[in-house]
């Protein structure tokens, strides 16, 4: 199963509308957003994508209480966890956070294959007691190269993809 893996969109729309654009076009089969959406609009943006999204909050998220209602009442796609989510996708436990010490807790926790966090807006991936830390850069572009994260369940590769 394939998934997008993204952080740190931070309203930067048009880098969001390419994302959803090469995750429609790679036929991805879920997103996990790792926070800072920043406002309900990009909620809206990721659900042109029309296929599940998970997404926790991060610290620059204003709006919480209107991000969460968007999400239940107006749109059919989103699910948003709060501080820390987990899943399991193609045969995978994975569980997300925006900060790199929540994401911690969830890998020493134990049980999950695939660890994801943001908050840095620097990709990295590393191998920890047979769990993946990964966090997939920033999708704004303001520290650096915006881009996100194909993540393949059967195999475990990941794939940088840039959007400038």
């Amino acid at each position: 199963m394939l998934l997008a893996i993204m952080s740190d969109s931070h309203d930067n729309i048009w880098n969001m509308r390419k994302a959803v654009s090469i995750i429609r076009e790679q036929r991805a089969a879920q997103i996990i957003h790792c926070g800072d959406f920043v406002a309900p609009f990009m909620l809206k943006e990721l659900e042109q994508a029309q296929i599940p999204v998970h997404g926790v909050f991060g610290n620059n998220d204003g709006d919480k209480y209107l991000l969460m209602k968007l999400s239940i009442v107006e749109l059919q796609n989103i699910t948003i966890y709060g501080q820390t989510g987990a899943i399991a996708a193609g045969g995978i436990r994975i569980g997300f956070a925006h900060e790199r010490i929540k994401a911690d807790g969830l890998l020493f926790q134990g049980g999950y294959d695939l660890v994801c966090f943001g908050h840095t807006h620097a990709f990295m991936t590393e191998s920890i007691h047979r769990t993946t830390l990964l966090n997939p850069g920033e999708i704004m572009g303001k520290d650096g190269e915006p881009g996100f994260v194909f993540y393949e369940t059967d195999s475990g590769d990941i794939e940088r993809i840039r959007l400038s």
